[in-house]
């Protein structure tokens, strides 16, 4: 059955709502990983709860240089991956209805943990991020909205605005989906050709090299160093791969955790890392666990 596609705030607003209502944000192009977010989002609402999902590729959060022309536009194929995942609507507006004036003079500031991995790499992206997402939560009111891990600083950053600005919703983070081979979902793996998707593949044998390290009893150092030669051979390979970062952080906020932080506390650590494979740039994450059986979850 067709999904209904609703194209402005007054269309939203007018949405019959029924039980719980979550929300799903996307920039389109969906693909499996989407799919699982609005399966995750209706297992949480029940069959008389109603799923939200947004398509809008915001242009806040490009930057000079960035993609945001040639970036996917998808929506009648974003519309059947919607509904046969159990989606009740669509929210798709147009960038003139969700910046009625044009580019908004206030907006959300990400702080001290927007400026870090990828607000470093891609200066205000996180502020821009956090505007259009602050707005679609205004829009869509809902009581719960799910997003994926592999983007793990967004969430972070998410979560820490919804519990800093008391936004009455509940966020929920959603297990990265992964090809068979292991490369994470991402609307931009569309962009590698056949070459580079090798070579891609680096970034997750990387973090599972580190994950396998960490298991084996080599500590949260030997993790980052396993993930780092993955990648070093990588950088050898053709096509290339380009290392952004590669870092072991705090997934609280993101600041990075030093030599010593096996000693400095048995918490979890996010393993992030952040490269380009031609001219697509991708990222990936795992979380790591010290002293739980397999080191990671």
């Amino acid at each position: 059955m067709p999904v209904p596609v609703l194209r402005t705030a007054a269309e939203l607003r007018a949405l019959p709502r029924r039980g719980r209502r979550a929300v799903v944000m996307t920039m389109g192009a969906l693909h499996e990983g989407h799919a699982a977010l609005v399966r995750a989002a209706r297992e949480r609402t029940g069959p008389e709860g109603q799923v939200v999902v947004t398509v809008f590729v915001n242009p806040l959060q490009f930057g000079a240089g960035e993609d945001l022309d040639r970036y996917p536009r998808t929506l009648d194929a974003d519309l059947e991956v919607a509904a046969g995942a159990g989606a009740d609507a669509v929210f798709a507006p147009p960038v003139e209805e969700v910046y009625p004036g044009g580019e908004p003079e206030v907006r959300i500031s990400a702080g001290p943990m927007g400026g870090r991995l990828e607000g470093a790499s891609r200066p205000g992206h996180f502020d821009g991020m956090l505007t259009v997402v602050a707005k679609l939560l205004h829009l869509t009111a809902p009581d719960l909205a799910l997003y994926g891990e592999k983007d793990a600083q967004q969430l972070a950053l998410i979560t820490r605005m919804v519990r800093d600005l008391n936004f009455p919703v509940e966020i929920v983070g959603v297990p990265t989906v992964r090809e068979a081979d292991g490369l994470a979902l991402s609307s931009r793996n569309r962009y590698l050709s056949p070459g580079e998707r090798t070579t891609a593949l680096a970034l997750s044998c990387a973090l599972f090299a580190g994950r396998d390290a960490l298991a084996a009893g080599g500590g949260l150092r030997a993790a980052r160093a396993a993930a780092g030669e993955v990648l070093a051979r990588a950088a050898e390979a053709d096509p290339p791969l380009v290392l952004d970062y590669l870092a072991l952080v705090d997934p609280s906020d993101f600041t990075e955790i030093g030599d010593d932080g096996d000693a400095a506390g048995g918490g979890e650590a996010v393993l992030a890392v952040a490269a380009r494979v031609g001219a697509t740039r991708l990222i990936d994450n795992v979380r790591l666990r010290p002293g739980h059986p397999g080191g990671a979850r």
